[in-house]
């Protein structure tokens, strides 16, 4: 391996603290046998995982004057089998330590090995390149209308308000489509449903389409109602908006616009 230049202390410490993640880190165990494998003393195995791993890289950084022990770390860490069973653990990883990486100029690929990159000196560009949320909507072929209304919240990982967002631009949509200018279920209710919709999926001649339009009602009712709403009104404290949670949302708002895709103003 060519020599690496000595890490920046606040940069170890960021990366450690990814590593050895109370919630999504690597154990004690596996730190233990990882800092074994690349010769690395384990210094304070007593204290917290991530204080104890940045203990041990730094020591070996200051005795060695060469940052190589991180990188080494992190590729053993970061070997793609060792995910085969958890790739959410392997995604969240990869894309927090990018974050952290972009700022000495390395990155994690996908094959799990660190690699040179150009320095970011600035958060914003620095979570753009890890882009983690935007890159698993993408990966699931997302339709461009759940994107545009986000994106800014998306650069952040912004789940809380990425998905606000997200459902705020279905109920833009769907006013661009009808011309209303109501919310909620009563802009639903007058642009899909009674006798007179104003947006449908099919002639509504038979029971089936009128089965599916009234289906297609309840469900963007339902969006409104149950996610929308309390995200829109509720402090973030009180509602907690994870990852995954926010993947699946915004996956079902794409289901809702590529519907609104086939809907026509009569």
């Amino acid at each position: 391996m060519e020599r690496i230049e000595s890490f920046d202390s606040q940069h170890l410490e960021a990366a450690c603290q990814v590593l050895a993640d109370t919630e999504r880190g690597l154990t004690g165990s596996q730190i233990e046998r990882l800092l074994q494998e690349i010769n690395v003393e384990d210094v304070s195995s007593e204290l917290a995982k991530w204080k104890r791993l940045f203990n041990a890289l730094a020591g070996a950084q200051n005795k060695h004057h060469v940052g190589n022990h991180l990188i080494m770390f992190i590729n053993r860490a970061m070997n793609p089998v060792s995910y085969a069973r958890d790739k959410a653990a392997f995604d969240w990883r990869r894309s927090k330590l990018n974050v952290v990486l972009a700022f000495s100029g390395f990155q994690v690929r996908e094959d799990g090995k660190v690699a040179r990159s150009s320095k970011e000196t600035t958060l914003k560009g620095a979570l753009a390149r890890a882009g983690h949320l935007q890159a698993a909507l993408e990966s699931r072929n997302v339709h461009p209308e759940v994107l545009k209304y986000c994106r800014a919240e998306l650069l952040e990982e912004n789940y809380f308000h990425a998905v606000l967002e997200a459902t705020k631009g279905v109920a833009q949509r769907i006013r661009d489509m009808s011309g209303l200018g109501s919310d909620g279920a009563d802009l639903v209710n007058t642009a899909f449903s009674g006798k007179s919709p104003i947006l449908t999926f099919s002639s509504l001649e038979t029971e089936t389409d009128k089965s599916e339009q009234r289906g297609f009602s309840n469900l963007l009712i339902g969006l409104f109602g149950a996610i929308r709403n309390p995200v829109a009104h509720a402090p973030k404290i009180s509602w907690p908006m994870s990852e995954l949670d926010a993947l699946d949302i915004m996956t079902f708002i794409s289901f809702v616009h590529r519907k609104l895709d086939g809907a026509v103003k009569i």
